[in-house]
Parts: C-alpha cells; structure tokens; sequence
C-alpha cells in the first residue's frame, strides 16, 4: 500500500520583487543632487577665497543715509563762573566775621584788618589837608589886603594926575595973561606929565600885582586838590580793610588762622558765586584748529542733556591739551529762557560733547578699527556670506559715525572690526 506525502497539497507560490534597494538608491540620490546645490556656491566660495574667518570674530555694519554731527566728547569739570579771590590790602592783624562755607550776601563784612600804620599814615594826610586848606585860605586874604593896596596906590596916583592936570589949566590961563614966567608954565606941564606916568605905573603894577595873586592861589589850589587825592586814596584804604563780599554765594577756604599777621596782597580767602557754573574741560591739542569761540556743546548730567556753548579757547598747549571753558546756554533755539542745571557742585566730573560740524543727508557707517587698519580708505564690503576689498574714502567723523564719500552705497554691509588680521587678502570667506 502506498501511503500518499503531502506534496499534491503543496501550492507553487511566486517570488515576490524586492523594491526597498531601489527606493534607497533614489532617495540617495535625490540628497546627493541637493547637498550638491546646496553646497555648491559654498564650495565655489570656498575655492575662490583668499581667507575664511568665523563670523563670530567680525563686527558689521550697513551704511545708511542720515545727519552726520562731527562732535568731541570730553571730560569737563564743574567751576563757578564767579569766584573772586580776596588780598589783603595792607600789613596787619586780622579777624574772621565769618567761617568756611557760610552763605554770604553782597557787601557782607567778612573779615577786618587792623593796621596802625595805615591809619597813622591816614591822619597824618587828613592833617596835611588841614594845613593846605589853612594855606589856601590865608593866600586868598593876603590876596584881598595886597588887592587893596595896589587900588589905593592906582587911586592916589589918580587924584595926584587930576591935580596936576588942574595946576596944568590954571598955568594955561595965567601964561596966556603973561601972569607967571615961563619957567613956571613948563614946570606945570612936567608935573602933568610926571602924574600921568605915576598913574599909568600904579595901574600896570596892580594888574601884576593880582595876576601874581591870582598865580599863587591856583598853586595853593593845586596843592590842596593833590592833598585831597591823597588823603582819598589813603581812606579808600582803610575802608578796605573792612573786607566785603563782592557777590552772594559761599565763603570758601580761609587762607589763613584767626588774629594772625597778614603782608600786603596776601590770598586771605575766596567767595564762589553758585548761581552760574561754567565747565572747564581739556581738549586735546588735535582739535584745536578745528575749535572756534561760540560753538554749541551738550553737558550731560543726571541722565539729562543741557545745551551750552564754548565761551573760551586757552591760545597756549600744555601737556598737549588746550584748555576751554563751557557755559550752560540761557536760551534754546527757539529763544526760551533756559535754567541752569540744580545740584551742581564745584571740580564735579561732566561728560561734555562740543558740536564742531553737521552734515545733512550723507552716506555714514558705524565707527571701528577698520578705519586705522585701512587708513580710511580700505573696507570689507560682505554679500552673500563673501567679504570683498574694496576701496573707499571716507570724510568728517564723529563719536560713533564716519562719513562715505565714494566707494559705498546706501545699504551696503562692511566689516567694520579691525581687518589686520587678513593680511591684505582680497576675498575673504566668513564662516558661521
């Protein structure tokens, strides 16, 4: 008996085709044709590249249209505008009315100076004035006796003349009857003759006697005003040493101690007027041909800005800076009245920026260190991942911008870090 396997139940089935190889090879290939374009410019950029540096090393900046203020920012310190300094007027003792850093009014007596030898020295003066004005006086009355006397000369020689010319008459009459000689005519007419020049003499000796009067007085006069000058000068002295305030404000440090010996034109103590600061800034010796009298500033100051102008130019350098004042302006632009800043204090440290030029509309881009790496006339322009040399040329700068004359246009992106490091190279490749 044959026993039957199971091979008549078996079904011949067909191999299925694998797909997933092929599926493989084109997704493959659909990443390769894609990492080739994409990477590709890369490539390319990479080959044409003379450098290639990390884009975090870089600082860029875009050039952009705009006002242009070339400015200086310096360091300005806090001064009064008025701050007189008071001298001693004489030697002698003096005695405070007053400490540091009390308030003081105009005119307030702040100190007294005592000093004998000017005082003495004052009456003695006061005493000669006397003497002048004694003089003065004396001359004057000795000019009314002598006036006095050359009228009663000039009148007696008059009444000698009228007698003289009435015996002339009689002798006329009694020579025209034959009554007297001729001897006694002729004498007549000698002693007329004689009265006239008598009183002609009385009349010139008197108008010289009163212009010499006259000339001694003028000269008692011009001594006395000379010994008034000076006794107004030396009380103008002993009124100085009653030491004033010339203004209102704030004594500052006393020179020198209580009740002690002072010189003549010795620094005795110093009053600051705190209703007018000025700023008293130092500005390198580059700018100075570039500053002018009158140029506006900003002064900040408590996270606030104040307008102010340059009001002086020191014509001399020291330790290659120039000095210059800066005084809080008083009025805007539009002719408001401005109030100076409050809590101002004096040698307090202001960041001051002076304007010295402005440009409307011109081409600008972020001050860097391109600008010493290239002297001004080299820049990086970057587009499209590259870093491209060209040459430009720049104009005004300010604190954080300078001005593009050719070479860039608006929108443009450069590097604006120092570009040393490139060794000159004409492309460069920026990395991510």
């Amino acid at each position: 008996m044959k026993i039957e396997d199971t091979s008549g139940q078996d079904v011949v089935l067909a191999n299925k085709k694998n797909k997933k190889p092929f599926i493989i090879i084109v997704v493959v290939g659909i990443a390769l044709l894609a990492s080739y374009f994409t990477l590709a410019p890369a490539l390319s950029n990479w080959s044409s590249s003379d450098y290639s540096i990390s884009a975090k090393r870089l600082r860029l900046g875009t050039v952009q249209k705009g006002n242009l203020v070339r400015d200086l920012s310096v360091q300005g310190r806090v001064v009064a505008s008025v701050s007189p300094r008071l001298y001693s007027p004489a030697q002698g003792t003096i005695t405070f009315k007053v400490d540091a850093g009390d308030s003081v009014k105009m005119n307030q007596v702040l100190a007294l100076i005592d000093s004998p030898a000017l005082t003495n020295e004052l009456k003695q003066e006061e005493s000669s004035l006397q003497r002048s004005q004694m003089e003065l006086d004396r001359e004057k009355i000795q000019a009314k006796k002598q006036a006095l006397e050359n009228q009663k000369a000039v009148d007696l020689a008059l009444v000698a003349l009228t007698a003289a010319d009435r015996e002339k008459r009689r002798a006329d009459k009694a020579y025209a009857t034959h009554s007297i000689s001729q001897i006694d005519y002729e004498k007549a007419q000698d002693d007329l003759q004689n009265a006239k020049l008598v009183h002609q003499h009385a009349v010139r000796d008197a108008q010289l006697n009163q212009e010499s009067l006259a000339f001694e007085i003028q000269t008692k006069q011009l001594q006395l005003a000379r010994q008034r000058l000076l006794v107004e000068e030396l009380t103008r002295k002993v009124d100085e040493l009653t030491m004033r305030s010339p203004v209102n404000g704030i004594v500052g440090n006393l020179a020198v101690q209580q009740k002690n010996q002072v010189t003549q034109n010795q620094p005795i103590l110093s009053v600051v007027d705190l209703s007018e600061f000025e700023l008293e800034v130092d500005i390198p010796e580059s700018y100075a041909d570039d500053l002018a009298i009158g140029m506006p500033a900003e002064v900040s100051f408590n996270g606030e800005t104040h307008s102010a102008t340059l009001v002086t130019i020191s014509p001399e350098i020291e330790n290659n800076q120039v000095n210059g004042r800066v005084r809080f302006a008083a009025q805007n632009a539009a002719g408001e009245t401005l109030k100076q800043p409050q809590g101002l204090r004096q040698n307090q440290r202001l960041t001051t920026r002076i304007l010295m030029e402005s440009k409307a509309d011109v081409l600008m881009v972020q001050r860097g260190q391109f600008l010493d790496s290239g002297s001004g006339r080299i820049a990086y322009l970057v587009k499209d991942g590259m870093a491209e040399k060209t040459t430009i040329s720049t104009g005004i700068r300010s604190l954080s911008n300078v001005e593009i004359m050719h070479g860039l246009n608006a929108g443009d992106t450069i590097i604006i870090s120092g570009t040393e490091q490139f060794n000159g190279a004409q492309r460069i490749l920026i990395t991510n």
